[in-house]
């Protein structure tokens, strides 16, 4: 695997988002997806993967802690079997998911899209349940019953 099967996914992908410009997306390293940015990379370290960071925005003031403890949790109870990851970026506070995704030769922007669509869903149930939620929302979410998890 390698940087040019890299180039013809984000290329298919493109094709398969009907978005215009696949050279601009591999330049920049990011499309916005459903509102989302996605950051799309791959390493010399593990040149059969490619990288998607969904960046699903800023935790609210006051929920940092609590929001760290549900994306542990998320971690180790949704994600471990998707080679995904929740995280923070140190630079900005926002909450990404880190999906690793192997170019393997079932992997095509079809593929891709519909991965990208799966991901968007979690980061819209994110975004409206759990970083901007009112107070009374929150703490229903983050009572320990977990039923977010399961969604």
């Amino acid at each position: 695997m390698s940087a040019e099967r890299f180039a013809d996914l984000v290329t298919d992908l493109c094709g398969a988002l009907q978005l215009p410009d696949p050279e601009l997306v591999l330049e920049r390293g990011c499309l916005e997806v459903d509102g989302f940015e996605v950051l799309v990379a791959n390493f010399e370290n593990d040149p059969g993967a490619m990288y998607l960071n969904f960046n699903f925005g800023i935790v609210t003031s006051g929920r940092t802690m609590r929001i760290f403890q549900l994306m542990l949790e998320s971690n180790l109870t949704v994600y471990a079997q998707d080679q995904a990851q929740m995280a923070v970026n140190p630079e900005t506070g926002g909450v990404l998911l880190i999906v690793r995704v192997p170019m393997s030769d079932d992997v095509d922007g079809a593929w891709l899209a519909d991965t990208f669509g799966h991901y968007t869903e979690h980061g819209r149930y994110w975004r409206d349940n759990m970083s901007s939620a009112h107070e009374d929302m929150f703490v229903g979410i983050a009572s320990g019953e977990y039923v977010w998890i399961k969604s």
